[in-house]
């Protein structure tokens, strides 16, 4: 159930598949497959929490570097769990949207993609998007080609005009960006949107990352004071 302190807008870098495969001396892929059951649990409890918008990034336009064996197996796994997930999704209320350059994917991934979202398109709770084939200077780059029109018009670029125009410009501005793994960067994810968001890094590779672990991501963001600029004594009368 959501309160006043729940985040409306959870986005989360899930790293950590890999090593965590390799900590088992198992293939990389191992941990891919195990970063799918993960990612299906905190989905239900974001679900369950009230979250309005969870964005997952499962593959960055930088990712296409990796090992070409991991790349194929990826695909793979992104079709696979298209066509399991759409029940859990439904389930759950849960509308499912893809953002970034979808077609830069394979017609058959495209077509599943395009099928996963109109069979979720009725739902009204949970609106999870999934950030395939993204990065965060592409979609600012894509959002001024799109406001291109506007300017020959002479309209002015605005910072309302080009969010306008992201990928995200349908979703509640973002309240926490988590990233588990490790790693204390973004790496190129949602860096517009995340602007005024709240940072938690998280030390737990992604399969291990469990509800557990997202309550403290929570429990923190609830007790961040966010100013938006302002000092500590404004927001605290403003609030009263």
């Amino acid at each position: 159930m959501m309160t006043d302190k729940t985040p409306k807008h959870v986005a989360i870098i899930m790293d950590g598949n890999g090593r965590w495969a390799q900590q088992r001396n198992k293939k990389r892929t191992f941990g891919h497959k195990a970063g799918v059951e993960k990612t299906r649990e905190i989905v239900e409890v974001c679900a369950e929490k009230g979250v309005q918008s969870l964005t997952l990034f499962a593959f960055s336009s930088e990712n296409w570097a990796r090992p070409e064996e991991e790349v194929s197996y990826l695909m793979e796994l992104f079709l696979l769990a298209l066509k399991r997930e759409i029940k859990m999704l439904n389930k759950n209320n849960a509308q499912l949207k893809f953002i970034g350059n979808v077609a830069g994917f394979s017609n058959k991934l495209q077509k599943g993609i395009m099928d996963a979202q109109q069979q979720t398109s009725n739902n009204d709770g949970l609106q999870l998007n999934i950030a395939a084939n993204y990065g965060g200077r592409w979609d600012i780059v894509n959002a001024a080609n799109q406001a291109q029109q506007h300017l020959e018009k002479g309209v002015v670029l605005t910072e309302e005009l080009l969010s306008a125009h992201l990928s995200t410009n349908d979703l509640p501005e973002l309240d926490l960006l988590i990233r588990t793994g490790g790693e204390k960067r973004i790496s190129n994810f949602l860096i517009w949107q995340a602007a005024y968001a709240e940072l938690y890094f998280s030390d737990k590779l992604w399969p291990d990352f469990g509800s557990g672990e997202l309550d403290k991501a929570f429990s923190e963001y609830s007790q961040r004071q966010r100013r938006y600029g302002k000092t500590g004594e404004q927001i605290t009368c403003d609030t009263e």
